[in-house]
């Protein structure tokens, strides 16, 4: 399937009771995957890189918890197709993850805002992220969430220069409370390369 027609649809998924017997197998051959895609940015945030098929194994894992049927599945559609790249952007879901919760309350509450600074920086050029427009991430109070869904639209030149081994590739974040970079590894870069067109 093309990049930039990758969607799930209802003929993609198989039966609960069919999942249930393959889940372990299936969860074990994509974690070199979800390994490559997962990239550290600084002590407390996690960014994942999504696509087809971690979209997939999540929405399998929905219609099995929740048990939804036939009926689920159009919901589970709409809410995880959106996060699979299509061809000329990477997509993210970025975490800030502390256990705390007193820790973590202090923290999302300086971060207001933090989901408009998260870039791509390909050689000296950054590709700003664009949050989903669903639900605003940041609260009147200034607080935001622990969870932002990201896109990162690239140019066809800023393709072709993550493609490029000699070309650095990072992410970062340049809000003032949370100012990070990380370097992908060539592994990481690869992987995430097979999201574009």
């Amino acid at each position: 399937m093309p990049a930039a027609q990758r969607v799930i649809t209802p003929a993609d998924l198989i039966a609960d009771a069919d999942y249930a017997d393959q889940r372990r197998e299936r969860r074990a051959a994509l974690l070199p995957t979800k390994r490559l895609r997962r990239i550290e940015l600084g002590p407390v945030c996690t960014v994942y890189f999504e696509c087809y098929e971690t979209m997939l194994f999540q929405v399998q894992e929905m219609l099995l918890t929740e048990k939804g049927g036939a009926a689920q599945v159009p919901d589970e559609l709409a809410a995880y197709n959106p996060l699979i790249p299509q061809g000329s952007e990477l997509v993210a879901t970025v975490m800030f993850e502390i256990d705390d919760p007193v820790r973590r309350e202090a923290t999302l509450a300086r971060l207001g805002g933090v989901e408009d600074t998260f870039f791509i920086q390909v050689g000296g050029e950054k590709a700003m992220g664009s949050p989903e427009g669903d639900v605003e991430r940041t609260r009147d109070d200034g607080k935001t969430s622990s969870v932002h869904f990201l896109r990162f639209p690239l140019s066809a030149e800023q393709i072709a220069r993550f493609r490029d081994p000699a070309t650095a590739i990072m992410v970062g974040c340049s809000h003032e409370g949370y100012a990070h970079l990380a370097g992908l590894t060539p592994a990481t870069r690869a992987e995430l390369a097979r999201d574009f067109a």
